[in-house]
């Protein structure tokens, strides 16, 4: 009964580093689409600072 038992654990291991494997790449690329959406959310925040600064300098200017 040993080996078999020992057979088995070794099928277990082998079945869970396999779906660690495809765990890991999938975690992988999520982080890898997240940081993309990071990149384009702090670009988005750039443009509405800049849109910002020109709507005050329009006020500025108006209110002058």
């Amino acid at each position: 009964p040993f080996p078999q038992v020992s057979g088995l654990a070794e099928q277990l291991e082998e079945r869970l580093f396999h779906l660690y494997g495809l765990h890991n790449e999938q975690i992988q690329e999520r982080l890898q689409e997240l940081s993309e959406v990071m990149e384009r959310v702090g670009q988005a925040e750039a443009e509405l600072r800049q849109v910002c600064r020109t709507v005050q300098a329009a006020y500025r200017d108006l209110c002058l």
